[in-house]
């Protein structure tokens, strides 16, 4: 698929057919996560697929910018003390957070080339979900990606005019 395809059927899908995401599938958007850039090449990202039914409906439940039971929850984390380790307080503050977000696309662009939905949150109670997870304290949380076949076509959204975001130079 060109690049260019996968960009305009990306869409954020909240509604997902029942049916089950190959493990092999989930490896294949792991690896375009890990090919994503990354500030001062910290790979400081953790990347973890709920798949299991019963843990993924607890993680649901407190997360309400999750909709449409997906039937895989990728949760994106950074380490703390390996980001401060190799690239000090800003790595740690704003280098994980834009490694997180760039990782974020790559998985939801190949996922759209895979005929996967997805949808980004940054809503859920973090401390509910730490603990159901077991992550350890040093790992924040970035955010949330729905991830599943889409049940029905996803509604188009409309796209600002050009010319209300596009200046060239100054504004």
């Amino acid at each position: 698929m060109e690049i260019l395809k996968a960009i305009e059927q990306r869409h954020s899908i909240r509604s997902f057919q029942e049916k089950k995401v190959p493990k092999e599938v989930l490896i294949k958007l792991a690896d375009a996560a890990q090919r994503a850039p990354s500030a001062s090449n910290l790979q400081a990202w953790k990347f973890l697929f709920v798949t299991e039914d019963a843990l993924r409906e607890k993680v649901d439940f407190f997360s309400p910018g999750l909709s449409g039971k997906p039937p895989v929850i990728l949760v994106i984390c950074s380490d703390m003390e390996k980001a401060l380790k190799k690239g000090g307080e800003n790595s740690k503050i704003y280098g994980c957070m834009m490694d997180a977000s760039m990782a974020a696309e790559n998985i939801m662009l190949r996922a759209a080339e895979l005929g996967l939905g997805t949808c980004a949150v940054k809503s859920y109670n973090e401390a509910a979900v730490r603990k159901l997870l077991k992550l350890p304290h040093h790992y924040r949380m970035e955010l949330l990606i729905s991830i599943g076949y889409p049940q029905g076509a996803p509604r188009q959204r409309r796209l600002r005019p050009m010319e209300e975001m596009l200046h060239y130079n100054t504004d």
